[in-house]
């Protein structure tokens, strides 16, 4: 429990590190947009696959508050995206941009199986890695929709 209770904590500091290093100043309007949208969506698909037994978290921060991982789905989750998308290949080739998505997705899932294989942060009850590839790629794609809108960017637009 001590472990889990680690990375818990841990994954806190890392991401607002990251955060801190990889947004600069003139770019903190557009992370807080993408930081809250991320938020909203991956909350609720925190709570839901929760409530529904599909994943359980069993060592989490405010266990009293609610069955979702307050870490992954409301701070660390976001963060990530954040970077995603201040750093996304628009003028990439398609090649490129499938490829960013695909490295971000699989690195998520990758780390989550590992929680979900050798440590109490996360279990699967009814789930699996493909749905949360699936899920991330998803949440992936409704936050650079979001983000595209709510800037108006176009596609031929410099990100």
């Amino acid at each position: 429990m001590l472990a889990e209770t680690i990375i818990e904590i841990s994954s806190l500091f890392v991401s607002a590190a990251l955060l801190l290093i990889f947004v600069p100043k003139n770019k903190i309007r557009e992370a807080s947009v993408i930081f809250c949208f991320k938020q909203l969506i991956t909350w609720l698909l925190g709570l839901f696959v929760a409530e529904f037994n599909l994943i359980e978290y069993p060592v989490r921060l405010f266990a009293n508050a609610t069955k979702a991982s307050f870490t992954f789905e409301y701070f660390v989750y976001p963060s990530i995206c954040v970077i995603f998308n201040l750093y996304y290949p628009e003028r990439k080739s398609l090649f490129k941009r499938i490829l960013y998505y695909f490295i971000y997705t699989a690195a998520i899932t990758v780390f989550e199986v590992i929680l979900e294989k050798y440590t109490q942060n996360i279990k699967y009850i009814n789930w699996t890695w493909y749905y949360t590839f699936l899920s991330v790629y998803l949440t992936f794609f409704l936050s650079r929709a979001y983000f595209k809108w709510f800037f108006k960017i176009s596609n031929n637009a410099p990100c």
